[in-house]
């Protein structure tokens, strides 16, 4: 990656480690989903709009990455035809495989084994708090990061299609995506499925994922007249 890309790379990640010790430091994840927990349930998740989102779950970001592919498909079908908004639409639908697909759900998410809130003992289930960096066992908890909020964030991806041609348009771009992925942070903590520090490195996977994507694709390269 170019020195930029990769300045703002160190800092994301510094950013995100930061927020872990603190979060860990603090106690917060336990902190946090102990005001969601009631006598052996999870009742607010369960209410509006928290449920609502859950079922929502990544039809947003399927969306996107289908309208993604629509933008492409003229440029893989005959080459000659490679724009610049087809190369954006391969981003979209990359974004989506590599970022919430493959890093977010198949390596850290099956691999990682830390167990959801709702599994461990002190919300009256059988495992044990293991904190975000603490490597569980294969295929025994699904909790680290959250494949929902992933999803939610990766709403953000236009961001880095648009950053350097229209700023502006980027910006509202990831502050929507941000929002959406909060909101969808919120419903899954408040249903048990997921601590905080979980969401935190959601969006700090996708986030890496999608620079390190842009960087590759020349998405970060300055370029006005091209659309």
């Amino acid at each position: 990656m170019e020195r930029s890309a990769w300045y703002e790379a160190i800092v994301i990640t510094a950013v995100l480690v930061a927020l872990t010790a603190i979060i860990a430091l603090s106690g917060l994840d336990l902190m946090i989903s102990s005001h969601f927990y009631t006598a052996g349930n999870w009742p607010v998740g369960e209410q509006f709009p928290w449920k609502l989102l859950y079922r929502i779950d990544r039809i947003p970001a399927l969306f996107l990455a289908v309208a993604g592919l629509w933008m492409a498909t003229p440029a893989l079908l005959k080459p000659a035809r490679w724009s610049r908004k087809a190369c954006s639409g391969v981003f979209l639908v990359l974004l989506l495989a590599l970022g919430p697909g493959l890093l977010v759900n198949v390596v850290f998410k099956e691999g990682w084994g830390r167990p959801r809130p709702r599994d461990i003992v002190q919300f009256s289930g059988s495992k044990t708090y293991l904190e975000p960096w603490q490597k569980g066992t294969m295929g025994q908890g699904r909790s680290f990061p959250s494949g929902h909020a992933s999803a939610a964030f990766y709403m953000s991806s236009p961001f880095f299609i648009y950053r350097r041609r229209r700023p502006c348009l980027a910006r509202v771009w990831l502050a929507g995506g941000i929002c959406f992925g909060i909101l969808m942070s919120i419903a899954r903590i408040t249903q048990g499925g997921h601590f905080l520090s979980d969401t935190v490195w959601a969006f700090g996977m996708v986030y890496l994922t999608g620079l390190a994507l842009s960087v590759i694709m020349g998405l970060n390269k300055e370029d006005r007249t091209t659309t």
